[in-house]
């Protein structure tokens, strides 16, 4: 068995995946020790081409090829073919610091954790290359339940996969994948892991360069497909309250989360589509997914919930009014 699996979707990334391939070989790795899942998802310029010279130098790359089904379904595939002890899931068009992983997959297979959150760099897009030899600083970890992770450390606007070490087996026992064909598809997959994970820690030493804003990015804009994704990702995420014997404390926060994507959707779509009635319909297409979803955190909350299930265009009509 491998120690780690790096799986890599590919889609049109050809002006960063030279870095990204050169970033994940800076590791100070045994190549025997991990591999590399580059999923070919139907790319239409020529980042295969350039990856292919580096399969010529490395005999840990394995491809797999699928016709474009979106970032979702190449993860999937990646994790189904994975054979290492723990999973990390990079995006092509962003990069790992150098030489960062050995500690932090040193003590995941040492305390067999089921996830181990490191945390990342933002950078702009002109200036990605220069953090990449980040200097490092001590390296320390804290334990924590995943409940408590949750509770204590998880953002519902950054629910990134990529900086976060994933026990296989943990993923495979539990049957947490990423749903298909949608955007935002790390939200639901995030709060499930957390939620379902026993032993994780947290550490301060950062892995990942994220290459922010760039152009093309998949959620550098919103439309109505994106839209209708976010529905689905908040109707995922909103079936996790059903978990068994969820705490009221960890119902609550969960609850949170989702409300605060549900006004990231209302005030994207607002200020997205200046048809009234086109908003309107998304909320009622959320509806229809989630005809239980309903905010009791507070007296907004409730007043928000009755409007969006009661009178939507009057609630948009409200919003709109605000926002002007």
């Amino acid at each position: 068995m491998k120690k780690l699996s790096i799986i890599l979707p590919v889609y049109n990334v050809e002006p960063y995946i030279r870095a990204c391939m050169k970033s994940i070989f800076h590791q100070g790795l045994d190549e025997n020790d991990y591999e590399v899942i580059v999923v070919n998802d139907g790319t239409e310029d020529n980042s295969m081409e350039m990856i292919a010279d580096f399969m010529k130098l490395h005999s840990n790359i394995t491809v797999i090829e699928q016709e474009n089904q979106g970032l979702s379904v190449a993860r999937n595939n990646g994790i189904a073919k994975a054979k290492g002890e723990y999973i990390l899931m990079i995006d092509s068009d962003d990069l790992l610091i150098n030489n960062s992983l050995p500690i932090p997959l040193k003590k995941a297979l040492e305390t067999k954790a089921d996830i181990i959150v490191a945390d990342y760099v933002n950078v702009a897009d002109g200036e990605i290359l220069i953090l990449q030899d980040y200097e490092q600083q001590e390296f320390t970890m804290t334990e924590k339940t995943g409940e408590k992770l949750f509770l204590e450390d998880l953002n519902p606007h950054e629910c990134y996969v990529w900086h976060t070490l994933y026990r296989r087996m943990f993923l495979i026992d539990n049957k947490i994948t990423f749903y298909p064909g949608v955007v935002y598809q790390d939200i639901p997959f995030t709060h499930e892991c957390y939620l379902k994970a026993k032993r994780c820690f947290i550490t301060p030493w950062p892995i990942y360069i994220y290459r922010k804003d760039r152009a093309g990015a998949a959620t550098t804009t919103f439309n109505k497909k994106k839209a209708l994704d976010y529905c689905v990702v908040i109707a995922k995420t909103w079936e996790l309250t059903k978990l068994c014997n969820m705490p009221t404390n960890i119902y609550r926060k969960l609850a949170e989360d989702v409300y605060a994507s549900f006004y990231s959707l209302v005030y994207s779509s607002i200020y997205t589509f200046k048809d009234k009635t086109e908003v309107v319909n998304i909320l009622r297409h959320l509806k229809q997914l989630v005809p239980d979803l309903k905010f009791t955190n507070n007296i907004k909350q409730r007043v928000v919930t009755f409007l969006f299930m009661k009178m939507p265009r009057l609630y948009v009509s409200i919003l709109t009014a605000k926002s002007i």
